[in-house]
């Protein structure tokens, strides 16, 4: 069984209400709260480890947020770089209604040091873990001495050089810059909808334009593109076609975590290089991960059964329509 290194420049703490209504303006007063070490790569981890794969958690935490790795269940799976103080916490508002509000703080800059202790830590998991995926997860931050941002790509192409498959998942000038001159390094990448009008440089309104612009990102290197779509499910193109998914969450309570529970499922599923039952585990664990109130995914073996299409309907449009924004 092959191994699965998810590394996280930017870790988070998620502190999460839950309330009846939220109302702007006003004092709110919730019903619960709760407080957990999150991150792309942490959630990603998490149910990779629920799942029984052999899987490793690199991230940078603050160094007196470490105590909250200790309540999570597969925790020594996380292995840290201790920065000092405290990680950004990013605050979840979860109410009666199914909404889900977020105010995520910045990520805190790494000192170049730092960055190599977190670079040399990933490679040096892989290496024990004989691992066949390498994952970039979420925000990178900036260097402290520089403000550019971590140069990410050494670790990228580090992991091609060792015939490592790279996924990444991030967002804004990282997404950029990977799109500009690392897709060739890439095996897969995830972008939601909106991300990937973006990487194109135009609009999203139907199946047939989010295919199209995968199979452009596909023509530029990279092997597989699995974009999250929201309500209207999730689509992969490969080599060995293009297929849609889409599973049915037994109800709504926290959107946050979400698409990284959709990527631990297809990962698992890719290690057997198999991108549609990939694609169906993806949809099913993303609608697990919705209907729970945490971002930590629990209990993937109750996720509910995914519809799986091969070459979907290419003129059915999105019923969340994506915009490329001005930034580019």
């Amino acid at each position: 069984m092959t191994g699965i290194v998810t590394v996280t420049l930017s870790a988070a703490i998620d502190q999460t209400y839950v309330l009846a209504d939220l109302v702007m303006g006003a004092v709110n007063r919730s019903r619960s709260a709760h407080r957990e070490v999150s991150g792309k790569g942490v959630n990603v981890a998490r149910a990779i480890d629920l799942a029984g794969h052999p899987v490793s958690a690199v991230l940078a935490l603050g160094e007196q947020d470490l105590p909250l790795l200790a309540q999570i269940e597969s925790g020594q799976v996380f292995h840290t770089v201790a920065v000092p103080g405290h990680a950004r916490v990013n605050t979840t508002i979860i109410d009666d209604h199914g909404q889900t509000t977020k105010v995520n703080e910045p990520s805190i800059p790494l000192t170049r040091e730092q960055w190599h202790a977190l670079r040399d830590l990933a490679m040096t998991e892989v290496e024990r873990l004989d691992a066949d995926w390498l994952v970039l997860c979420g925000t990178v931050p900036t260097l402290v001495e520089t403000g550019e941002l971590v140069p990410f790509g050494e670790l990228v192409e580090a992991a091609s050089v060792g015939r490592i498959r790279v996924a990444v998942d991030t967002s804004g000038e990282a997404l950029d810059l990977l799109v500009a001159r690392y897709l060739g390094d890439l095996a897969l990448i995830k972008p939601n909808t909106h991300e990937l009008a973006d990487a194109v440089g135009r609009d999203l309104e139907s199946i047939g334009d989010v295919i199209a612009a995968a199979q452009e990102l596909r023509a530029r290197g990279v092997d597989t593109v699995y974009v999250s779509m929201g309500e209207d499910g999730a689509l992969a193109v490969a080599q060995g076609g293009v297929w849609w998914a889409r599973a049915t969450a037994s109800a709504l309570v926290n959107a946050a975590g979400a698409g990284d529970a959709s990527l631990a499922g297809f990962l698992v599923h890719a290690l057997e290089h198999d991108v549609p039952a990939a694609l169906s585990a993806a949809a099913s664990w993303g609608a697990l991960a919705v209907s729970q109130s945490t971002t930590l995914l629990s209990a993937p073996e109750t996720a509910p059964a995914a519809e799986l299409v091969a070459s979907p309907d290419p003129e059915r449009k999105l019923r969340d329509p994506a915009r490329a924004s001005d930034r580019r």
